[in-house]
């Protein structure tokens, strides 16, 4: 009786613990379908209280780039959401999702598509075939809002003093749209629209950005650069064209003068012997 009731007992706690693997296994499943899908333009931050799941955005919407989440235990099922890889938003006005929503759950506020924050597009620099060095400008090229949510801007290579351009993501215009996402040409694509609680950080009120107020424009004259390019330094030893420029109509004796140092920058001075 004592060795039946250990098989019993040891059958038991073996059965237990492949139920709780499972069960572990099917919730991380779960958790990563549903990590912060892209919602349809103009989703509030309650969307899935305020949403019904009637499907109506879905049926509006004559690009078939809102789809519901399919059921079968996955959270979210039944919602809309954007899958940028298989169906971008392509930004069409009238907004007709937005039209058709019933419930407010899509603000019916938002009239311009260019406001819309559906998500943030984050570059893999390490897979970005235009940081490796290759001549791309695919997102940079399919960006609806071209030359602001996505700038080129010059990076000098690793192995030639020949430059390249290399795409940089501006948050406060980025619209999450995805088409950048679709048409990345990499096997996985190296920009990616995410959630930007996820990916974005917040720089504390107290840092003081001095450098921020009374900034000059990039100087956009490079001849046969993009719409949208904008230096980020010039080459190492070399000063820039508004520089060289400055100090050409300089008088004498005052070209080596420096300018007086804001007082905001003086965290951000180098050590210079």
């Amino acid at each position: 009786m004592e060795r039946r009731q250990f098989l019993t007992s040891a059958a038991q706690g073996t059965a237990a613990a492949a139920c709780g693997g499972l069960a572990w296994y099917a919730l991380l499943t779960q958790q990563a379908q549903a990590a912060a899908p892209l919602r349809p333009p103009g989703a509030a931050a309650d969307f899935a209280a305020a949403c019904i799941k009637c499907g109506q955005c879905v049926q509006a919407c004559p690009y078939d780039s809102v789809q519901l989440v399919p059921t079968g235990g996955a959270a979210g099922s039944g919602l809309p959401r954007i899958v940028p890889r298989q169906a971008p938003c392509v930004m069409c006005e009238p907004l007709h999702c937005v039209k058709a929503c019933p419930t407010g759950a899509l603000n019916p506020g938002l009239t311009d598509i260019t406001q819309a924050r559906m998500g943030l597009a984050v570059i893999d620099i390490e897979h970005c075939l235009s940081w490796q060095g290759l001549r791309c400008e695919v997102c940079f090229r399919v960006c609806p809002v071209q030359g602001q949510a996505i700038r080129l801007v010059s990076q000098q290579r690793q192995l030639s003093k020949h430059a390249m351009f290399v795409p940089l993501v501006q948050a406060e215009a980025c619209t999450g749209c995805g088409l950048c996402e679709k048409r990345c040409p990499t096997d996985v694509a190296a920009i990616r629209v995410l959630d930007p609680a996820q990916v974005q950080g917040r720089i504390g009120e107290h840092y003081r950005l001095g450098w921020r107020h009374g900034q000059t424009q990039p100087d956009a004259a490079d001849a046969g650069a993009p719409d949208g390019y904008s230096p980020l330094a010039p080459a190492s030893g070399a000063p820039s064209r508004s520089r060289a420029s400055s100090q050409s109509r300089a008088p004498a004796g005052l070209a080596a003068q420096k300018p007086a140092a804001s007082p905001l920058d003086y965290l951000n001075r180098e050590s210079r012997p």
